[in-house]
């Protein structure tokens, strides 16, 4: 079982893919880096452009599997290591979840997760005297894995305690447990498509959801998919997809995006004929922005500044997507649930109420204001827009209605706000179920 240390790692097929798994692991875990910045943009991993699509794919479940169940794969390392995971050797960590992910969770026989794991190891300079126990370790988990798992089948055990608590505290413990178990599956591909919605979830595998949303489990390079080089439509979870249709009717009308990038939202507000400023006070989101509109055939101003400082408008609307905990996001983004905590909350809290203060400046008196975040936690969504109202007087509620959301009342909170939950638009298959977790509130000024 043991590798020939003469086969250089470069020709054994698969093993730079998990080569860089481990890589991007390490950087979510260790180095608090988001995966955002470790897959695209300048920051991403150097060797991610060799990759084939295949090898690019495989990469990314591996990381996703590993940090969807790493509650999971924590327990289970625990149960099989007697002194605990290496702590001296990230690579060794890296490659002990990566192998187990494999044996547990994916399509890979044990054999090769054991044998390629081990070479992760064997060629890193900390971790090779580790590469014994790594092989030791899988080979126990290929036979003992699954019993050890059933021990602790609990949706919980794969989300932080404290973000655990937080969300039985708002929601009760019943939609926290159907929450952790959305989450835990793979999400669907949600496109928002230009025009004819039906006719592109025929082309594209997939469904349209009631809200409008084209739905496809199809896999592979979004760029090969029919319509993307044509920008007929563009990726967009389906509840992200819903505040900028809070605003009803606005074509010809002035619409400033603050916290625009990456711009699936602004591209909304384009197609509906308004004329946007998108403002960002990242330049390099916002060249991704600019890049994506060129696609779509769609057309926005783009401004860098902080939004918290601009002196634009007055406009008829204004779209605010506020930065914050994107605990929501959670099911796309795993990583999410382990590079924030708690104590974060308190300058985005405050960063959230100075950008609604300017929002209300900027907007024209019986302009509208939609307010969002791509949070569960209260503090960001409902609190924030009790304690706006409480000190703007002139700013009132415009309650969203069922018809709205296509009769969708579960989405839709006593004070006539829009909550969406990871649980939300259950489906038969599960791959086909679920939603970001949103909140958003539609204003007015007097």
């Amino acid at each position: 079982m043991k590798p020939s240390r003469f086969v250089p790692p470069t020709e054994v097929p698969g093993l730079a893919a998990r080569r860089i798994a481990a890589d991007i692991i390490d950087g979510v875990l260790h180095k608090r880096r988001t995966l955002d910045d470790q897959l695209e943009g300048p920051a991403a991993h150097p060797v991610l452009k060799t990759l084939s699509d295949r090898d690019r794919a495989l990469m990314r479940r591996l990381v996703a599997t590993v940090l969807r169940r790493l509650g999971t794969l924590g327990h289970l390392l625990s149960r099989l290591l007697d002194r605990g995971i290496p702590s001296d050797a990230p690579r060794a960590q890296s490659a002990l979840l990566i192998g187990a992910a494999q044996i547990l969770w994916m399509d890979v026989p044990d054999h090769a997760a054991v044998d390629l794991s081990v070479r992760l190891v064997q060629a890193d300079r900390r971790a090779a005297k580790y590469a014994g126990l790594v092989n030791a370790v899988l080979r126990r988990c290929a036979r003992e894995g699954l019993p050890l798992v059933e021990e602790v089948r609990d949706e919980m055990i794969d989300l932080p305690p404290w973000l655990v608590a937080r969300w039985i505290k708002a929601y009760g413990e019943d939609n926290a447990r159907a929450m952790a178990r959305a989450i835990g599956h793979e999400p669907p591909l949600d496109l928002t498509v230009k025009a004819d919605s039906e006719s592109w979830a025929t082309r594209l595998h997939g469904e349209t959801l009631p809200t409008g949303t084209v739905r496809t489990q199809l896999h592979g390079p979004i760029t090969m998919l029919p319509g993307f080089s044509e920008g007929a439509w563009w990726v967009q979870d389906a509840a992200a997809a819903i505040p900028a249709r809070l605003f009803g009717d606005i074509a010809g009308k002035s619409v400033a995006d603050l916290c625009a990038a990456p711009g699936g939202k602004t591209a909304q507000l384009a197609q509906a004929g308004a004329h946007v400023i998108a403002v960002d006070r990242s330049a390099g989101r916002l060249a991704r922005l600019k890049d994506n509109f060129a696609r779509l055939s769609l057309e926005a101003d783009c401004v860098a500044t902080d939004a918290t400082e601009w002196d634009g408008g007055p406009f008829d609307a204004i779209l605010l997507d506020a930065p914050c905990m994107a605990t929501g996001t959670i099911r796309r983004h795993p990583d999410v649930a382990w590079l924030k905590n708690e104590a974060d909350m308190g300058a985005l809290n405050a960063l959230q109420k100075r950008l609604l203060q300017r929002s209300v400046t900027l907007l024209k008196p019986g302009g509208t204001l939609v307010y969002c975040t791509c949070s569960l936690e209260p503090e960001e969504g409902e609190q924030a827009i009790t304690s706006l109202l409480a000190s703007e007087p002139q700013m009132k509620r415009m309650p969203v209605e069922p018809g709205e959301l296509a009769g969708l009342a579960e989405l839709i909170t006593a004070e006539g706000d829009v909550r969406t939950l990871p649980c939300h638009l259950p489906h038969a298959d599960p791959k086909l179920s679920g939603l970001d977790g949103f909140y958003a509130a539609r204003l007015t000024k007097a």
